[in-house]
């Protein structure tokens, strides 16, 4: 499953989430978990949303059921 990242970043912003994707080159190099989601902010009531995972999907199969879970709509 292709996961449209553009699309769920701006619906988390358009709601006052801060959110990020990194890609982090040195565990990339270790086959280690090198993709990270992070969603902070008001709407999250004060709490830190934080996914690493082996892909991009992941991370987000991870992070959107929590999200909702916190009252964010985030898109399939």
């Amino acid at each position: 499953m292709r996961v449209d990242i553009v699309s769920v970043l701006e619906t988390l912003a358009g709601q006052g989430v801060t959110a990020l994707v990194k890609a982090d080159g040195e565990r990339m190099l270790e086959q280690s978990r090198p993709w990270t989601f992070v969603a902070s902010g008001e709407p999250l009531g004060g709490q830190v949303v934080r996914v690493d995972a082996v892909s991009v999907e992941a991370c987000l199969a991870a992070a959107v059921p929590r999200l909702r879970a916190l009252g964010v709509s985030v898109p399939e």
